[in-house]
């Protein structure tokens, strides 16, 4: 019966004209992209905008094209509670609470392996864990500080303008509003330079 099915259907890719399978493979293609652009329309349109400061870091990769490479204060942090907990995998994902300072700007206040409630104005925002979590006799437990990734290291620049935007990051002057949602989910909506906004990410 298998050996049936799969007979039949190698005989029907065989019939089907190549420009249909070429047609039916670029409509997945769109349909992913589409669902692709509408999830970050959604998170720059309902996010909770939360302002995080830039901080220096390795050169760019120049193989992905103009743009500038972001490191926050929030991507190394103490493991907190969580030292030595278990954790689920090399990367586990993590979510950091935030809470705004007297500037406006956003800080870490605990790291946590599932979400945890907050109360306005803290947002809880979800990273990756890229360093720290391969410590313990069983290899995977939190160590004493964490690496963090938040899809929110690289923003791309019209061309010319990513070196400036690094010589600015480097001296503090940067930094960026992030929408953050309540799932944790987060993506870059502008970048500001001392305090004024000079980047916005467009919907589409």
């Amino acid at each position: 019966m298998i050996t049936t099915s799969a007979a039949s259907l190698a005989g029907l890719w065989a019939r089907t004209p190549k420009i249909v399978l070429f047609g039916a493979a670029a409509l997945v293609q769109v349909a992913l992209l589409t669902v692709m652009i509408v999830d970050r329309v959604q998170i720059l349109r309902n996010g909770k905008e939360v302002t995080l400061q830039s901080r220096p870091v390795d050169p760019r990769d120049l193989l992905r094209g103009d743009y500038v490479v972001l490191g926050y204060d929030i991507s190394q942090l103490p493991a907190g509670a969580l030292l030595n907990q278990p954790a689920s995998s090399r990367n586990p994902s993590v979510f950091v609470k935030l809470t705004p300072n007297r500037d406006g700007v956003y800080e870490a206040v605990s790291v946590h392996a599932e979400p945890v409630a907050v109360a306005s104005p803290e947002v809880l925002i979800r990273g990756s864990i890229l360093y720290g979590a391969t410590c313990g006799s069983s290899g995977y437990a939190f160590c004493e500080k964490l690496s963090i990734r938040y899809n929110l290291e690289s923003y791309f620049v019209p061309e010319g303008e990513g070196r400036k935007l690094e010589d600015i990051r480097n001296k503090g002057k940067l930094s960026v509003v992030a929408a953050v949602l309540p799932s944790g989910r987060a993506a870059i909506k502008r970048l500001l330079i001392d305090g004024k906004p000079v980047y916005e990410e467009p919907w589409f």
